[in-house]
């Protein structure tokens, strides 16, 4: 694999190719022949130096701007000359470019990189010399409509100075659409181009051009296929039998915690052992082979060096699924790796699909599976986990069982030998009991089929996911612009975005919204937002919080203003958020939720935010709550603040499908995660 930087001339000219607007051009290497190219393509011009080893070119003195004279652009080529070499003594110089000086214009950046899981990924925003300081850009992963491209365009901070920004004529917005499609087109077409940028592009009030180019290929091209891939049978996730092949008395054994877990197994369950004739009050067996009736699910926790053997008596058995927790395989190194595609040569010779290995295993709660060493198997619930970290797993697990939550599966997915994410998302996609599902993710390796297959879950089940890895510590040194605004972690964002996926940062953040959006409401209609609460420092909170995540706070019409000073307080603010002052009984709530519902038609969500006091307990708010969403079909958020004076309300919130937190700026960071990705 050998990456070559094109030279600008040669970005230039594949540019052309594609009616990308760029300067006229010549290429020389002498001081004469700079003189004559410049007056051949007309004053003022442009001088810069080519060189591999030289990415930042002003950095290195090796650009010269504003030459008008044919003996200043003798003068100019001597001196980039000199620059260029006292910046990098071994850097080679194959040339300067003399070319047109472009008229002074919007200096905006058009960059493309390849990201190892998405593919081709393009970018814009604003360029210049401060582009990496600015980091105001936008990016979206190939194939792009044009109306994806004006999307990209608006969204930007500084769209104002394309659109028109105080008084000043807008930028030909029709042009630079046009000109950011044939680049995406030239970046797509030509598979060996793995990286670029075009910065600064100058946008005019008509037209635009392409000042300066830098390309990168490469000569191993890699072309983007989708994998087909079977759908595993739901039944292979229910088994109604299960051998644990390693089982043990030990209780410091893997062995003995997985037996431990499954005693509760409402199937049949099979201890292999080839050193007992019992493992904790069940007959145990000596091989897979030897157990008398069929098995639908093998859960193996022998040794690395022996798995090899026990897959290919569970071919001969005829067992169709295996759970292999065993580590010791291709997260060890080359021996390990090696081990592991011999495991998976025998599987499929004999049809088996495999979770793992080096994975905590599956649990699926509502039938009374685990197949795990957690400390506790978790309560039956809607929510399913699929993780690439086993120790998540085991703290969520633990988590859960204090906060009243539920799993329809949880599935670690260890090294994906066989069984990756797309496997586990196609049957949580499939399985009834499931209503949403939260991944967490370190690395996908086929970012297009998981794309594609997380596009049809999300039609149907919410998908939230947690992406380890967003600090910038420890990536290598980007080749161009575009590469160091552009990295992996904003790549993912984005996929997620297109893919319908809800990204959080936290594991908690992940739960609420998962719950949220699998409640009988789902998703929110839109952004616009009024707040109920009976506390003032609240409802400023609340403005600053809304403001902050992207909500929307809607103002309140006069008639409906003008209805609530009926019967409202006369000192009450008059405005949204909606402060019913301290002394707000039940009743006081109880009309204005009748107000809103109303007036339904002015919003979308209702957050409700109480605090602890004598006039009014949580059990009473929230029943009136119960009453406001039963008489609208829009969302309902409840943020009861305080401690165990509060729990009643919650629960009470619980018990009937209403999302609740605790915490004023988690209610809303939350709500502006579903919105970021529902009404961008």
């Amino acid at each position: 694999m050998t990456r070559t930087m094109l030279s600008e001339a040669e970005g230039y000219a594949l540019l052309r190719q594609y009616d990308v607007p760029v300067p006229g051009f010549q290429i020389v290497t002498s001081a004469k022949e700079a003189g004559k190219a410049a007056a051949e393509i007309g004053f003022p011009v442009v001088m810069k130096v080519i060189s591999p080893e030289i990415t930042h070119k002003s950095d290195a003195g090796g650009v010269i701007t504003g030459i008008g004279s044919k003996e200043q652009a003798e003068a100019a080529f001597d001196k980039i000359h000199a620059g260029a070499k006292a910046y990098n003594p071994d850097a080679t110089i194959t040339g300067i470019i003399v070319e047109e000086q472009a008229a002074p214009g919007l200096e905006l950046i058009i960059g493309g990189k390849t990201d190892a899981a998405f593919g081709k990924v393009l970018t814009f925003g604003m360029g210049g010399t401060l582009v990496e300081l600015m980091k105001d850009i936008t990016l979206r992963i190939l194939p792009i409509s044009d109306d994806e491209i004006r999307c990209m365009i608006r969204e930007i901070e500084a769209y104002p100075l394309i659109s028109g920004y105080r008084g000043s004529r807008p930028r030909d917005e029709q042009a630079l659409v046009k000109v950011i499609s044939d680049v995406a087109r030239f970046f797509g077409e030509n598979l060996n181009v793995v990286e670029f940028d075009i910065n600064p592009f100058r946008l005019y009030e008509t037209g635009g051009c392409a000042v300066d180019a830098r390309v990168i290929t490469d000569d191993e091209v890699v072309e983007e296929k989708i994998e087909e891939r079977p759908v595993v049978p739901l039944e292979y996730f229910a088994p109604r039998s299960v051998a644990v092949i390693g089982a043990s008395q030990d209780t410091s054994k893997m062995g003995y915690a997985v037996m431990h877990n499954l005693l509760h197994f409402p199937g049949q369950l099979y201890p292999v052992n080839n050193k007992r004739s019992e493992i904790q009050g069940l007959k145990a067996y000596p091989t897979i082979t030897a157990i008398p009736n069929p098995v639908d699910m093998a859960v193996i926790t022998v040794p690395a060096n022996h798995v090899p053997m026990v897959i290919e008596e569970c071919g001969q058995k005829g067992v169709p699924m295996a759970v292999i927790i065993t580590a010791g395989f291709k997260e060890m190194g080359d021996m390990g790796k090696a081990l592991e595609a011999r495991v998976v040569e025998i599987a499929k010779r004999y049809g088996i699909r495999i979770i793992g290995p080096n994975c905590l295993g599956l649990i699926v709660p509502p039938r009374g599976l685990d197949t795990t060493y957690v400390h506790e198997s978790p309560n039956p619930g809607t929510v399913a986990f699929i993780s690439q970290s086993g120790a998540i797993i085991n703290t969520v697990v633990d988590w859960s069982l204090s906060h009243d939550i539920g799993f329809s599966a949880v599935i670690s997915v260890g090294n994906q030998a066989d069984l990756n994410f797309l496997d586990y998302l196609k049957f949580v996609q499939h399985d009834p009991k499931t209503k949403a599902v939260i991944l967490y993710i370190e690395e996908i390796t086929d970012g297009k089929a998981f794309m594609k297959v997380v596009s049809e879950v999300t039609k149907y089940k919410p998908v939230v996911a947690i992406k380890s890895g967003s600090s910038q510590r420890g990536q290598k040194a980007a080749s161009s612009h575009t590469g160091s605004l552009s990295g992996s972690y904003e790549v993912y964002m984005e996929a997620f975005r297109q893919a319908g996926v809800i990204p959080v940062h936290t594991l908690t953040g992940a739960f609420q919204v998962a719950e949220m959006l699998a409640s009988p409401k789902g998703y929110p209609q839109g952004k616009r937002a009024v707040v109920i609460t009976n506390a003032g420092g609240f409802a400023v909170l609340s403005s600053d919080y809304a403001e902050r995540y992207g909500i929307d706070l809607i103002d309140l019409p006069a008639e409906m203003v003008e209805e609530m000073n009926e019967f409202l307080p006369e000192f009450w603010n008059k405005g949204n958020p909606i402060d019913l002052l301290g002394d707000a009984t039940d009743k006081r709530f109880g009309r204005v939720f009748d107000m809103l519902v109303k007036y339904q038609h002015i919003w979308d969500i209702a957050f409700v935010v109480g605090f602890p006091n004598l006039v009014l307990s949580s059990d009473q708010l929230a029943n009136e709550m119960i009453k406001f969403s039963g008489k609208t079909d829009k969302i309902i958020i409840g943020t009861l603040l305080g401690g165990d004076s509060m729990i009643r309300g919650r629960d009470i919130l619980r018990e009937h499908q209403i999302p609740s937190f605790e915490e004023l700026d988690f209610t809303f960071r939350v709500m502006g995660r579903v919105i970021w990705q529902r009404c961008r």
